[in-house]
């Protein structure tokens, strides 16, 4: 085992699990992560890592799978990041939701428990679990008003690694992460909807950009300094919850303008609302209040939200400029 330790990795094929399994790597770990299907099939956004990480088969619903990975791992660090993540699918499977969010941390705290409760784990819980909350930005102690079938999933593993750390005293972690991204997440999101549309239209490969809810607003991250923070939270001798965000609120319409400009473009010529995309309007903001991580992690975000749309829309025009090339 190398000296820095070994981690285990839930959704290594994901945005977060590959800039997680780059850092780890960086930092001397032995890593492996958990894979669906045949090892050979890509790795998605860490197929460049293989070779480097060892592969684990398992799924998220098949509580066997799960645990034979642990047993057969036996990591000093379990990062649980793998989960459905895109909240409106969530509306067309709630009980496949719950199950792969829920039912999945239930398994692994159960499985750490019993194979070896010295394995520290981090639970990646998200910003979406506060909901329509009474106050914002939203804390640690911020109650709770989940409005998905998503949110509640994510509530429940969350306030599952609590009540497990103070029953069993598990050092068990649950990171409050509100959005983040990189040129790595998929397209069905706004933020990459935005960044590849401007990239798109500066490169004469399309005309117009169809968004919803221009008002919006969200705390955007860089994936890259969320992971950071989950890693600080495992270093600590003790664990507990902890929220990871920004702390700054953006709209959507603040977005689309950035990412045009960097292609020296005007958004408003080019984004169209369209109102089958316009969702009903929110209620409280969803932006996090980072400053329990900042004090006791001395953890805060590195990649500035210009800086990561200006990221996102150069790997854009490099990738659709490389389509159109080939066109």
């Amino acid at each position: 085992m190398s000296p820095a330790g070994s981690a285990l990795i839930t959704g290594l094929t994901g945005q977060d699990g590959s800039f997680l399994a780059e850092l780890l790597l960086e930092k001397g770990y032995d890593v492996a992560g958990l894979v669906r299907g045949a090892p050979e099939q890509s790795l998605g956004c860490s197929e460049h890592l293989r070779g480097r990480v060892e592969l684990v088969g398992g799924d998220l619903l098949e509580p066997a799978s799960l645990r034979a990975a642990i047993e057969r791992v036996r990591p000093g660090e379990l990062y649980h990041l793998a989960a459905p993540s895109f909240v409106p699918a969530s509306w067309e499977t709630p009980a496949q939701t719950i199950s792969a969010i829920a039912g999945s941390a239930a398994v692994i705290l159960q499985a750490v428990r019993e194979i070896d409760a010295t394995i520290r784990v981090f639970m990646s819980a998200s910003g979406a679990i506060f909901g329509d909350a009474p106050e914002s930005p939203q804390r640690e102690d911020t109650p709770c008003r989940p409005t998905n079938p998503y949110a509640i999933a994510k509530i429940a593993a969350h306030q599952l690694v609590g009540v497990v750390r103070s029953h069993h005293g598990l050092h068990a972690s649950s990171g409050i992460a509100f959005n983040h991204e990189s040129e790595r997440r998929p397209e069905q999101f706004v933020t990459r909807r935005i960044t590849r549309g401007a990239a798109a239209i500066a490169l004469g490969l399309k005309q117009e950009l169809a968004l919803g809810t221009l008002e919006a607003v969200r705390d955007w991250s860089f994936a890259g300094d969320i992971v950071r923070g989950a890693w600080l939270m495992l270093q600590q001798e003790r664990a507990d919850d902890y929220v990871l965000a920004s702390g700054v609120p953006h709209t959507v319409a603040e977005l689309a303008r950035i990412a045009f400009e960097c292609v020296d473009l005007d958004a408003e010529r080019y984004v169209r609302v369209d109102p089958a995309l316009v969702r009903p309007a929110e209620g409280t903001p969803s932006v996090g209040d980072p400053a329990k991580a900042r004090q006791r992690l001395g953890w805060e975000p590195r990649v500035r939200f210009r800086e990561l749309v200006e990221r996102m829309v150069q790997a854009d025009l490099r990738s659709l400029g490389r389509v159109a090339a080939g066109s």
